[in-house]
């Protein structure tokens, strides 16, 4: 392998964040993974997806979203993986990527985003503001296993993973269980965030956890607002997706043409709403600064009595009722009639009023003279108006910002990805077998699979020795007998399936478990980082992986695993 060969083949065995930053394969590379490992695979014999392929695509989803609700928690601490630091990161890879590139466009080397979004010191956002500002976290996506083994970790009850894991796992089990075509889910990275965007409807976001739809996008309530605030306020670095991918910062990209116009379209499409008065109504329930100058007009007992709009607004939290919908009278109807006033402030507006307005006008935001009756309308008196309207443009139409595909050089050398929903995982993965020389993307699926029959071991040691910070840390204080006891009081179980994958040491230590080669390997990780031996070798013979410096066995544990090659040079 050559140098970059070697850093995106071990890049793809950890997948930190910085890792997928730097080699946009690997996004794809960590979904194919999944679909590949039999876990995901298992979910389709669980009752809650009976007859799931009966229902329509957006059933589906919505049945795998509640799974994985029950299954995950959303999970971005410091502990986990463990911290590095700004200037190894930046020699590791600075031969690959311009440093300032890195540093202007990723957030663990200064990037903040928008001010509207990052209204407090991202360091002390990520509980970094502890540690010197080249410290930096070691935020790694977890395959599925990884995912599924939290609930080993003290504090979990369940399954836990960040971001760019769940939009992983979530596409990799809408092909898998939700029989969605891959051809129909977007993969998206922002500096802060992942997501992804599903073409069923009129478009679906997958915010973490949540489906975002359409309509929910525009309903302006606090969960909606969350999962605006990647797109409204920061550049997406990166677009995956089975005909390839496209990065901001690259000249190079593989993505098909035709699928990212297709995409860009049929995003801002989901992107934008007509200006109607419920829409107006959202809006406001959004913007307490200028939900603050309005008022409702309500009767009662036959006489106009008056209500701040942040008072209605209030009531909703406990009601089924909204005051941007049909249900209107039904909330105020059972305000308390003491909470309506016999008049209002003149420099207030009254919403009633603008609603009719919008309705009777049909005002369409992108006519300027539209604009300009609208803010006429709305006045001076307590907010400016045209700020006001033109915040109102900006929850109408989010305008994604996109990489531009007018300015790279587009590589049709590698195959698209076609797999089938029809497929069986077998035929899964003897077609990606065959087409790993064809792809990228695909070749590298293998590493993040942990498949040590299927790839060089050279990458998945590498990425073992070099990159486990949170074993060393956490036994700094264990002499070797007292280390080797804490393994052998673990269960000898991995947390991958079958005799060919493996864990990485921080995964054995965090999960407090391991087959014998991975325990052994996690003791060399150690020894190696307290600078104790320049060599170590790890063999596996006859059922036991042994460790050893040149001819003194340091320990032995039982192993289930076939190891390929039989003997490691560490």
């Amino acid at each position: 392998m050559t140098d970059k060969e070697m850093e995106m083949s071990s890049a793809a065995v950890t997948l930190s964040d910085m890792e997928i930053f730097i080699f946009p394969e690997l996004m794809y590379s960590l979904v194919l993974a999944n679909i590949m490992s039999p876990r995901i695979w298992t979910w389709r014999d669980d009752p809650w997806f009976e007859n799931v392929e009966k229902m329509k695509p957006y059933k589906r989803m919505q049945r795998l979203k509640q799974f994985i609700m029950e299954h995950y928690v959303f999970n971005l601490d410091l502990e986990t993986w463990g911290l590095t630091t700004q200037k190894e990161q930046l020699e590791r890879f600075g031969k690959i990527m311009d440093p300032k590139m890195i540093s202007g466009s990723n957030a663990l080397f200064g990037y903040q985003g928008d001010a509207y979004y990052f209204d407090i010191d991202i360091r002390t956002h990520f509980g970094l503001d502890k540690y010197s500002t080249e410290t930096i976290p070691y935020w790694k996506t977890e395959t599925v296993e990884a995912m599924d083994a939290f609930c080993y970790r003290d504090g979990f009850e369940t399954g836990a993973g960040e971001c760019v894991s769940l939009a992983a796992l979530y596409a990799a089990a809408l092909f898998v269980v939700g029989r969605i075509p891959l051809d129909d889910i977007y993969m998206m990275a922002t500096p802060l965030h992942s997501q992804n965007f599903v073409d069923v409807r009129d478009g679906v976001l997958i915010n973490n956890r949540r489906l975002v739809t359409k309509s929910m996008w525009f309903n302006g309530t606090q969960i909606s607002g969350q999962a605006r605030r990647a797109l409204e306020n920061e550049q997406i670095t990166i677009v995956s997706h089975p005909t390839g991918w496209i990065h901001t910062l690259y000249d190079r990209a593989t993505i098909s043409r035709e699928r990212f116009e297709y995409f860009s379209d049929t995003l801002n499409g989901y992107l934008k709403t007509r200006l109607t008065p419920e829409i107006l109504g959202n809006f406001l329930r959004q913007n307490p600064d200028c939900r603050q100058c309005f008022v409702l007009r309500w009767p009662v007992r036959g006489v106009d009595r008056f209500l701040m709009l942040d008072q209605a607004f209030s009531f909703e939290s406990e009601s089924a009722y909204r005051v941007t919908d049909n249900t209107r009278e039904k909330l105020l109807d059972a305000i308390p009639i003491e909470e309506f006033s016999a008049s209002y402030l003149p420099c207030k507006v009254i919403l009633n009023d603008i609603e009719l307005f919008v309705k009777s006008h049909s005002i369409d935001l992108d006519k300027e003279n539209d604009r300009s009756a609208l803010m006429a309308e709305i006045g001076d008196s307590c907010i400016s108006a045209g700020e006001m309207v033109q915040q109102l443009v900006d929850f109408c139409h989010t305008k994604p910002r996109l990489p531009d595909i007018e300015r790279v050089e587009l590589d049709s050398s590698e195959a698209p990805i076609e797999l089938d929903s029809e497929m069986t995982r077998k035929n899964v993965i003897e077609y990606l077998g065959k087409m790993r020389e064809k792809n990228v993307t695909v070749n590298m699926a293998f590493y993040a699979l942990r498949d040590l029959l299927a790839t060089d071991p050279g990458p998945f040691i590498k990425a073992a020795m070099e990159r486990n910070p949170v074993c060393f840390k956490e036994s700094v204080d264990l002499q070797l007998e007292d280390l080797l006891d804490k393994f052998d009081e673990w269960p000898d179980v991995s947390i991958y399936d079958g005799n060919v994958r493996l864990a990485q040491p921080d995964e054995v230590w965090n999960f407090k478990r391991g087959d014998g080669l991975e325990k052994a390997l996690t003791v060399a990780c150690i020894l190696k980082k307290r600078g104790l031996y320049d060599t170590l070798r790890v063999t596996v013979n006859a059922g036991n992986a042994e460790l050893y410096h040149q001819s003194d066995l340091i320990c032995a544990f039982p192993s289930a695993k076939i190891s390929c090659p039989s003997e490691w040079q560490l």
